[in-house]
Order: C-alpha cells, then sequence, then structure tokens
C-alpha cells in the first residue's frame, strides 16, 4: 500500500492564497509588532503534554498525544498578549487535529473546538482518510516560525512552518511504518485565517498549506 503523506493536508484544506498573502503583508521589524513574531527562547510541546488552563475562563478541551508522537513548537511565544492567545490556541488547533487521527477519531470535539467553516469541514475529510486506511502517527513534527498580522480584534491572518521529514505513518493492523520523504516538500508552510469566537476562542476558519513554502 503506498503511503498517503501526512501532508495530504495540503490537497484537502485550502483556502485563497491572494487573500492571505494581502492580509499577513511582507512581515518587517518585529519592533514589538505582531505580524512578525521571533519568539523568546526555544521551547517545546512535548507529545504527552495537555492543554492549560486559560485565564480568560475559557474551558477548554485537554488534548493529549501518545509518547510515541511528538509535536515540538519552536519559538512559539511573544510579549503582546493577545498575540500570545492566537498562538496557543494556533498551537492547539493543530495538536487536536494530530490526536484525531492518533484516535481514529474524524468527529474530535477537541478539532470542532478550534477549526470552524471550511476548515473543520476539510480538517475532518483528512482526518478520516486516515481512519479509513486504519493508519496512525509516529516520530515528530516540528512547527516553527510563526507570524502573525492582527486585522481588528476578531480577526487574523497566521503563518508557520511544519517540518514532517521525521514523522512516519503506522498501519494499526500489520505495524507497517512508512516514513515521510526526507525533501524540501515535506516542510510545509501554513497560512490560516483565523476569527474570535463569541466564546473567546480563536478558530482557524480556513487554511492552505503549501509544501516547500518554509525554505
Amino acid at each position: 500500500m503506498n503511503r498517503r503523506p501526512i501532508r495530504l493536508l495540503t490537497a484537502t484544506l485550502t483556502a485563497s492564497a491572494a487573500l492571505l498573502l494581502t492580509a499577513c503583508g511582507s512581515g518587517g521589524d518585529d519592533g514589538g509588532s505582531s505580524d512578525k513574531i521571533e519568539g523568546a527562547g526555544g521551547g517545546g510541546d512535548k507529545a504527552s503534554a495537555s492543554a492549560s488552563a486559560k485565564p480568560d475562563g475559557v474551558k477548554r478541551p485537554e488534548i493529549k498525544l501518545p509518547a510515541e508522537f511528538q509535536a515540538n513548537f519552536a519559538n512559539w511565544t511573544n510579549s503582546d498578549p493577545k498575540v500570545q492567545e492566537i498562538l496557543d490556541d494556533g498551537k492547539e488547533e493543530l495538536r487536536a487535529k494530530y490526536a484525531a487521527i492518533i484516535e481514529s477519531n474524524p468527529e474530535s470535539e477537541a478539532v470542532a473546538f478550534y477549526d470552524s467553516g471550511s476548515s473543520l469541514t476539510t480538517a475532518r475529510k483528512w482526518i478520516k482518510s486516515f481512519a479509513d486506511t486504519d493508519d496512525s502517527l509516529i516520530g515528530e513534527i516540528k512547527a516553527y516560525n510563526p507570524k502573525i498580522n492582527v486585522s481588528g480584534k476578531d480577526a487574523a491572518v497566521f503563518f508557520y512552518c511544519v517540518d514532517e521529514r521525521e514523522s512516519s505513518t503506522k498501519n494499526r493492523k500489520t505495524k507497517k511504518v512508512t516514513a515521510t520523504p526526507d525533501t524540501p516538500d515535506s516542510v510545509l508552510q501554513y497560512r490560516a485565517r483565523l476569527t474570535k469566537s463569541k466564546q473567546g476562542v480563536w478558530q482557524t476558519a480556513s487554511l492552505e498549506t503549501v509544501p516547500g513554502g518554509c525554505k
């Protein structure tokens, strides 16, 4: 059976690239602005971590990943509290999808908590594609270089990179492990449009992934 890579997301989670690029702008000096995130310190989110309580009072789902799959987030911090909220919810959105794949649960409540609209529909299709072939995930992904542009009080564009080259799929029945190809296309740029819900959660409304976009 040919491997269906994690980056199948490229084909299923789509949005308007032109709109996203226009909204995000061209970056620039960090200088405390919210459109480019330089981070402070390495930081990392290991596989066994779970969502922590937030001071905003919103009850967020607890997301746990098994020890055999690690999702590490480098420099995922910012001194601006609003930007940090977006970073935190964006991180949990990605972790929720990985957890749903591992749990073989396309109807994951955590995914529905962090995704809305077209992003939720296509995320469920992506997760189901793994469930249909009885594949799970092992290894490690690295998410890094987050960049955020906030538009008003309830909208933002979020770019970041995901390196999948140290990850693999593992079939639950046969135990066969198929590694992600070690090529530039296995490093993806995620381009997301986020909106803040009435509950106060930054939900991913649309998403595009670009293979090799983080060269």
